[in-house]
């Protein structure tokens, strides 16, 4: 028995987080001790409560090499940053930001993108999330941030984000009144995005989630010229409009040179609350048709629940509220399966590097 076999067995390991096999650079420890097998893995994402079932299934896909009786596997799930779009530099204390769009407004995106940072953090990710509708922002209400509430100053340029449900944030809404009017033109609107990033004093974070608004304007082409973007998620519902929409997002990534990593169908499957009748009142099929269209995966196909609108109306997110709830596991799910995609694209060697240094310093 040999090391190419063992990274062979495991190129040959499939899962959610790994559908086309364990690849060799996550190996980072082989050895073979007689029938004894010592191996880590530097998987690059948090897998939460799933990390014992994780470590079983490999080691029961090793245990099936002949000559190996035993497995001793360590999971590293430490966070790295990645290559961006042109190679920008990353984010001052932000390893990787991820970008959630849509393309057209009305599909939920923003509440996928405040449960999706809070189901992040309950894997043990440190996590922030920013509110890119400078127009109308929303996050402030979903995060039960009390109106009025503004971040602290630590001198005139820098602020410091506000935190609730476990995440760091920041949004125009934190700056002015509920009634307030954005009355911008674009050059305004895109130095508000960029002073909100670069001023807020993000504290270390592995992921920093983009709620983009709708379309593909100033914001967006901003984000793709200036913004050290990771990789992005896009997030539809299965009727017509809302894939043509979807169509254009995953185009204006491609162009910008942005990876999609996967598609969220929002409101895929309505069930009656007084006879339990299912019914795909916006269509069906459209997430999985689309996925297959750009060769992207569908994460999830999340309900039309009006328990979810509820709350996030009242600022109760539901992966927050009910953690242990279907659609708070589902949202984990796809923070795993996102984190678990952005693992696997090259890893910014500079950034790492200048981390490093300024550790060992």
């Amino acid at each position: 028995m040999s090391n190419a076999e063992v990274v062979d067995c495991l190129s040959q390991y499939q899962d959610a987080y790994y559908p086309n096999g364990i690849p060799g650079s996550v190996i980072a420890l082989c050895e073979l001790q007689g029938s004894t097998l010592d191996l880590k893995l530097s998987i690059g994402f948090p897998l939460g409560d799933k990390k014992m079932a994780f470590t079983d299934a490999i080691k029961q896909h090793v245990l099936n090499l002949p000559t190996i009786s035993s497995v001793s596997l360590a999971i590293d799930e430490t966070v790295q940053p990645h290559l961006t779009q042109n190679n920008l530099p990353s984010l001052h204390r932000v390893k990787n930001i991820i970008a959630v769009a849509s393309g057209k407004g009305g599909v939920g995106k923003s509440t996928v993108s405040v449960n999706l940072a809070i189901a992040l953090g309950q894997l043990g990710a440190r996590v922030g999330i920013l509110d890119a509708d400078i127009y109308g922002p929303s996050q402030s209400k979903m995060l039960n941030i009390e109106e009025g509430t503004r971040p602290e100053f630590i001198d005139e340029k820098r602020f410091k984000p506000i935190e609730a449900y476990g995440i760091q944030s920041m949004s125009m809404g934190y700056m002015v009144t509920e009634n307030t009017p954005m009355v911008w033109r674009g050059p305004m609107v895109s130095g508000a995005l960029t002073q909100l990033l670069n001023q807020c004093t993000w504290n270390d974070l592995d992921y920093l989630i983009v709620d983009m608004p709708p379309g593909t304007g100033d914001i967006q082409l901003t984000l793709a010229q200036q913004v050290p973007v990771a990789a992005s998620v896009i997030v539809t519902t299965p009727q017509e409009i809302a894939l043509l929409d979807a169509k254009k997002g995953i185009e204006m990534f491609a162009k910008t040179g942005i990876p999609v990593l996967g598609l969220v169908e929002n409101m895929a499957l309505h069930t009656c609350s007084q006879c339990g009748h299912q019914e795909a009142i916006f269509g069906e099929g459209g997430g999985q048709v689309l996925s297959e269209r750009y060769q992207v995966p569908l994460l999830a196909s999340l309900p039309l629940n009006p328990k979810t609108r509820e709350g996030m109306d009242a600022g109760k997110p539901p992966v927050a509220i009910e953690p242990e709830g279907e659609l708070a596991q589902t949202f984990r799910d796809v923070a795993r399966k996102v984190t678990a995609l952005l693992a696997q694209r090259p890893i910014n060697q500079r950034e790492t590097a200048a981390t490093t240094i300024a550790t060992d310093a």
